[in-house]
């Protein structure tokens, strides 16, 4: 066990939790970062997996996901962050100083930031994984703008609010957007669903189950099985919107969260039900998802 009580603690790697680093530090509290494996294996979150980012201030040519994490790391070290590159494995909440446990070393620290993020839900093909970045995305507004995918038909999966959204939003470039749903009535909202069957750029497909998407180097299309019949349509990008799970096991029964694991903040503050523990980024933010 460490002897030194740390000032704060950040748990998470992301642009949440690199902010909260960058300020921290600033102010002189030496913060100590835990960087984690959450995005992929990779540490520095969802935007590891992410190719182009166009919608980040301060980047007019676009920049690459993990060359703007990499940027971020930077920032935070000039300032005094330590990093270490590994996961949390524990965390005692109970009593001050709160106690975090990570290759099996105790830590102590005053404060903890918690911005471990949330991990896009999955199909489960294979198929999908391998062509992730390549035509397959979790993120319609991160990615549906590229210019691969610009006057293409394109898929997204899905059948509540987000999936919507995603559709509605792909319809701006896309010469089409097919929305694929496993079930016969949606989740989403009757005003969501209304809109989209309004919207002549979008096919709502219900009773439909995505069995693989087709490709080598990138998306050229994808099968499907409605009922008993199985049929494959060329498009060049598959849009998963199925949902998001927040990366929060660890806090169980110590911090409070709401029906779907996302942490529970004081109004729009970053405070939880534990006094020094607090919450940035996608972690407690179901709503934007927004770096």
């Amino acid at each position: 066990m460490s002897e030194v009580v740390e000032n704060v603690i950040i748990i998470g790697s992301g642009p949440a939790g690199h902010t909260a680093a960058v300020y921290a530090a600033r102010a002189n509290l030496k913060p100590l970062m835990f960087e984690g494996f959450s995005a992929g294996g990779l540490p520095g979150g969802q935007l590891m997996t992410t190719t182009d980012v166009e919608n980040y201030p301060g980047f007019a040519d676009g920049v690459s996901g993990p060359e703007l994490m990499l940027t971020l790391r930077k920032q935070s070290e000039r300032f005094g962050t330590r990093i270490f590159t590994q996961d949390v494995e524990k965390v005692d909440f109970k009593e001050r100083p709160f106690t975090v446990v990570s290759d099996g070393v105790v830590h102590k620290a005053k404060a903890v930031i918690v911005a471990t993020g949330a991990t896009a839900k999955w199909l489960g093909l294979p198929s999908e994984r391998r062509l992730s970045n390549f035509g397959v995305s979790a993120c319609a507004t991160c990615d549906g703008a590229l210019p691969h995918f610009r006057n293409q038909e394109l898929v997204v999966v899905g059948g509540g609010d987000t999936a919507m959204e995603e559709a509605q939003f792909l319809t701006r470039f896309a010469s089409k957007v097919v929305l694929v749903h496993r079930r016969s009535e949606f989740r989403a909202s009757k005003i969501m669903v209304d809109r989209a069957q309004k919207n002549p750029k979008i096919e709502l497909m219900t009773n439909t189950v995505v069995e693989e998407i087709l490709g080598e180097s990138h998306v050229t299309g994808i099968r499907l099985r409605r009922n008993n019949e199985v049929m494959e349509r060329p498009v060049a990008g598959v849009f998963i919107a199925i949902g998001h799970q927040p990366n929060t096991s660890i806090f169980d029964g110590q911090l409070t969260t709401d029906e779907t694991g996302y942490v529970v903040t004081q109004g729009k503050s970053s405070y939880t039900n534990i006094e020094g523990v607090f919450a940035c980024g996608d972690v407690q933010d179901k709503t934007y998802r927004q770096a």
